[in-house]
């Protein structure tokens, strides 16, 4: 373990290649903004030309560096004045005051965007399902789902009911991104830039 998060942090020299500190602000914001998401291609290019790196297998180990760092920043509670016991001894002086910087300035935005995500979205109570079309030949079977949703902002008005229809191949498709989701939830810290680090120190 110590041997790989020697090897991570050992990626933060990649930041040398942006030209300003407004280019690692905007990695950073970037890197925040597309925490649910992740990067899709056109994000990732911009993040590339930035840092002048040809391919996504240079850039992914930094990219996982960073968000490890934003989630500490954020999830963990350190101070402003704490911010640079963030950082092991091998990252360079001049990386962690810039890191740091940036980190400190972000920090209160970023706490606040999370607690207007906890408070704002509405919690699954009860989930239900039964068949649908299993009467006719000529209509392709499909499952009916039922969500019952809870308000967290507003208890008064009860719960709200979704229902909708699904098809066996967008089944198919929804099950694949929830196992994403319980993989992410298990060790939230990990991403896909992650599984493409781990993929290559395997190969």
């Amino acid at each position: 373990m110590a041997d790989q998060n020697h090897s991570l942090w050992g990626h933060l020299p990649l930041l040398v290649r942006a030209n300003s500190k407004e280019s690692v602000e905007y990695i950073l914001q970037a890197l925040w903004r597309t925490r649910h998401t992740g990067l899709d291609a056109a994000d990732r290019q911009i993040l590339r030309d930035i840092l002048q790196l040809p391919n996504d297998s240079d850039i992914d180990p930094l990219l996982v560096c960073l968000r490890v760092l934003i989630r500490r920043c954020v999830y963990e509670n350190v101070s402003k004045e704490e911010m640079h016991k963030l950082f092991p001894a091998e990252v360079l002086p001049e990386l962690q005051r810039l890191l740091t910087l940036l980190l400190q300035k972000f920090q209160k935005e970023w706490r606040e965007d999370i607690s207007k995500d906890q408070v704002n979205l509405p919690r699954l109570k009860t989930m239900t399902w039964s068949m649908a079309n299993q009467e006719t030949e000529l209509t392709d079977p499909t499952a009916v789902i039922n969500l019952k949703l809870q308000s967290n902002t507003q208890p008064s008005i009860g719960d709200r009911d979704v229902k909708f229809q699904l098809a066996k191949d967008t089944l198919e498709t929804m099950l694949n991104s929830m196992y994403c989701i319980r993989d992410q939830l298990t060790d939230p810290s990990e991403t896909s830039e992650r599984d493409a680090v781990q993929n290559t120190n395997a190969a």
